[in-house]
């Protein structure tokens, strides 16, 4: 039974893992083309950019609320320290998710559609910055009492550090984003976002290093972890692939590949994540509530083991499914051969 309750907050923790990092991927490329339909000069273009995403930006939110339950049924204590801590960025995700959704709706049946064309591109921006704010506080750890309760003021979230991450979390969307308008647009369009992409790469670039730098520096506890034998070697081998697959994104931006750059990029995003992840583990709020403080009973977690082992097939399967039918470039504003 103990060996149980060791491996159940474990399984869940790498659950947890892999549908943020599912949501950041499939949901960051179109938040990354909300964001750069700012910059589009005419209506044509910028109403490509929006068929481009159509039929597929809805089933990428919905992992954000599949790690939302997830993580409200397999850690209840950091779900509610997290919520409380981080009430103004969540609420200005939500609201920039819900106005993006709104603006993409109502901009298909209005004869005016200046509003909504920028509607779409803010609330694109404001999610994605309140993603990074979230995301660079709970880096930083969260002032929690004995029982795990949050104990910090409204704006203990705001910092330069998490400044830092939400816009290194934006210009990675952004690169995401024209990596994946690569592979959906040609002609003109298309020279123009590999120009993006190249400047998003070295945004990116400067960001992560810059991160990378800073968390050792002011973080103790980090520090001490990123030394400790094996997992220094670990630390030390993710960096020096993040440069390769860099370099390898570059060359094919280069070389005006259409599908390697996005694959690049999704192996950036992945390598990143598993630092994130090994850096973290085994905290659930770093460096406060562990993941076995703040965990479930076993047996939620495991009647949620097999709720998911349910779920997870369908989900999975209509996502590429909309992917398969909806594959190929959009000319137009209409999906071509």
């Amino acid at each position: 039974m103990h060996a149980l309750e060791h491996f159940l907050p474990q399984a869940w923790f790498v659950i947890l893992g892999i549908f943020l990092l599912l949501y950041v991927m499939l949901d960051g490329f179109d938040l990354g083309v909300g964001i750069l339909s700012l910059a589009a000069d005419d209506e044509e273009r910028r109403g490509i950019l929006m068929a481009s995403l159509g039929n597929v930006w809805d089933a990428n939110e919905t992992w954000l609320v599949l790690m939302g339950g997830a993580l409200f049924g397999a850690f209840p204590l950091a779900y509610g320290t997290i919520l409380t801590a981080l009430y103004i960025p969540i609420c200005m995700m939500v609201f920039g998710l819900i106005f993006r959704a709104v603006a993409f709706e109502f901009r298909e049946h209005s004869n005016r559609k200046t509003f909504w064309n920028y509607a779409f591109g803010a609330g694109s921006f404001l999610a994605a910055l309140a993603q990074g704010f979230a995301l660079g506080a709970v880096l930083e750890g969260i002032a929690v009492d004995e029982a795990g309760h949050f104990v910090g003021t409204t704006w203990d979230w705001l910092d330069l550090r998490s400044i830092l991450v939400a816009l290194t979390l934006i210009q990675g969307y952004v690169l995401i984003g024209s990596t994946y308008l690569i592979m959906k647009t040609e002609g003109e369009l298309q020279i123009n976002h590999y120009r993006t992409a190249k400047i998003a790469t070295v945004t990116t670039l400067i960001g992560a290093i810059l991160i990378t730098i800073a968390t050792p520096v002011f973080y103790e506890s980090t520090r001490a972890r990123l030394f400790e034998k094996p997992l220094v070697y670990i630390f030390a081998a993710i960096p020096l692939l993040g440069v390769l697959f860099v370099g390898l994104l570059l060359k094919s931006l280069a070389n005006k590949e259409e599908r390697a750059p996005f694959i690049w990029t999704l192996l950036i995003f992945v390598l990143s994540f598993l630092g994130l992840g090994l850096i973290v583990f085994p905290y659930i709020i770093p460096a406060q509530i562990t993941i076995y403080q703040a965990a479930a009973s076993p047996s939620a977690l495991v009647f949620m083991i097999v709720f998911m082992g349910l779920l997870l097939p369908i989900m999975i399967f209509y996502n590429i499914y909309n992917y398969v039918v909806f594959r190929g470039k959009v000319v137009g504003g209409h999906y071509g051969e």
